[in-house]
């Protein structure tokens, strides 16, 4: 028969094989949590990773934006404080005589080529003449209406007087053509 010490020596390596399973079980646990804790790490440092690269994508769009506008906009106060020295050269050429442009004629070309000097001016910065004609339809958008008069053989919103060109600065509007505008005939 058997001998009893030979079965309590098998369920000692049993006991000691359980043990060292259940340590090693135990080990693996440990392993796995902190292999889990370290990639919840590393999923949240990519994310504020990738979040960072995007606010450096976003803010270096938008100083390259506010560049833009800077280099473009920039002077817009500046052109429309000019806008009234066109205005009055422009007014004084409207006034001159033929008799005066005679006795005057060095006068005259020189504030002829001020104000095309002036014009050049505006358009090699970007400012661009808005010039409504008699009979072309009103646009808020680009015109100041002034007055509004039923004249005959016209719609209603017709410009009937240009009073002051306008100006645009690129694609903003610097100032209105100011104009007369057609209300119903009567």
């Amino acid at each position: 028969m058997a001998d009893p010490k030979n079965n309590d020596f098998l369920d000692d390596i049993d006991d000691a094989e359980a043990e060292a399973f259940a340590d090693e079980m135990e080990e693996i646990d440990d392993e796995a949590l902190e292999l889990d804790q370290l990639r919840a790490e590393r999923d949240q440092l990519k994310d504020r990773f990738i979040r960072a690269l995007a606010d450096a994508e976003n803010a270096r769009k938008r100083s390259d934006r506010d560049r833009r506008e800077a280099e473009n906009y920039g002077g817009s106060k500046l052109s429309r404080d000019m806008l009234p020295v066109y205005d009055n050269m422009k007014r004084a050429m409207e006034t001159i005589t033929a008799e005066q442009k005679e006795a005057n004629s060095a006068l005259i070309e020189g504030i002829e080529l001020t104000m095309r000097e002036l014009l050049s001016v505006f358009k090699k910065h970007g400012i661009d003449m808005i010039k409504p004609e008699v009979g072309d339809r009103f646009d808020p958008q680009q015109h100041q209406a002034m007055f509004e008069a039923p004249v005959p053989g016209t719609k209603a919103g017709d410009i009937i007087q240009v009073a002051a060109e306008g100006f645009m600065l690129h694609d903003r509007l610097l100032r209105p053509a100011q104009v007369g505008v057609s209300s119903t005939p009567g």
